[in-house]
């Protein structure tokens, strides 16, 4: 029998149990060690999910000998520092997006990796949904390209809650988390790497200390163009919806589901194992781990998208 992926889930909030939900549709995962800042509430969601270790430090699930990789769901910016951390303690570390909220921390990470030769791979959870799987499918196959993308991110957050309603510790960021599965999934369906971006941002909030609204445009080197709105001020329908407008078809993905321009459904059931995007994502993660290769969204792989918003934040700084 092929022994166990023992893994160590740093963030027990929202998105934490997505992926712990997701692990036990896995065959050969353990799921070891729970860590987050609350140690109650750790040892409460650790004895929901049958997990024996619950810590609120990074540090004592590292040195443990029974972690051969770890998921990181912790607040974004640690997301760089901490994949560093479970790198240089010989983890396969899967950070969840964005990688990093400063473009030389997410570098650091990319040349610790090849330097390491672990599985490190970032949660760009767009390319595991079976709706932009289909797409990709279709290009691939030279049944479909793309001519524009239009893209609508949209939650109501104007107070620092997660999408659970609870409390964050840490403050969210339109450009740097949610702009990142749009630029990223806009240059690998196009194969072709973005060349042109150009960003405004609405008010700053008076306590949050961001921007609640957004507009990208970005240009591939194809041609292909991508129109992102994004808003934290928006009261629904919320999450992110892509149309693809192609050469011999328009399609409307909304996460895991997908439908023509004209509302018709099409079938995704078949495109994987599942139709939980999550799951996918920590199926190719663990399957990296056991062929020893580099997994879809690894760090290099997705290091164009944190370039690419890099240079929006020095925009809308400058400007």
């Amino acid at each position: 029998m092929t022994a166990p992926i023992r893994i160590a889930l740093a963030g027990a909030g929202a998105f934490g149990q997505k992926h712990l939900d997701a692990l036990k549709q896995i065959h050969g995962v353990e799921v070891v060690s729970l860590i987050s800042r609350d140690l109650d509430k750790t040892r409460e969601t650790a004895a929901k999910y049958g997990i024996g270790h619950a810590t609120t430090e990074l540090d004592e699930a590292l040195a443990r000998d029974d972690v051969d990789a770890v998921i990181l769901c912790t607040p974004t910016q640690l997301h760089a520092k901490q994949a560093l951390a479970c790198l240089d303690a010989g983890k396969h570390v899967q950070v969840e997006i964005p990688l990093c909220d400063v473009l030389a921390e997410g570098e650091a990470v990319v040349r610790r990796q090849r330097e390491t030769g672990l599985v490190a791979m970032c949660g760009h959870t767009r390319r595991f949904n079976p709706s932009h799987q289909w797409v990709r499918r279709r290009i691939e196959a030279g049944g479909f390209n793309i001519q524009q993308m239009d893209v609508q991110t949209y939650f109501f957050r104007r107070t620092n809650t997660n999408a659970l309603g609870q409390a964050r510790s840490w403050t969210d960021h339109l450009l740097w988390h949610h702009a990142a599965h749009t630029v990223d999934l806009f240059a690998w369906q196009c194969g072709s790497p973005v060349v042109r971006a150009n960003a405004l941002q609405g008010p700053i909030h008076p306590t949050l200390g961001i921007a609640m609204d957004m507009s990208l445009q970005l240009q591939a080197a194809n041609g292909a163009i991508c129109t992102l709105s994004l808003s934290f001020n928006n009261e629904g329908p919320l999450g992110t919806f892509f149309r693809y407008i192609g050469d011999t078809g328009t399609y409307i993905a909304r996460y895991d589901d997908l439908v023509t321009g004209r509302d018709e459904t099409v079938d995704v059931s078949r495109v994987a194992v599942s139709m939980n995007g999550i799951e996918l994502q920590d199926r190719e993660f663990i399957a990296a781990i056991r062929e020893g290769r580099e997994p879809e969204a690894g760090v290099a792989q997705v290091l164009p998208c944190y370039q690419v918003l890099d240079g929006l934040e020095r925009q809308l700084r400058g400007g």
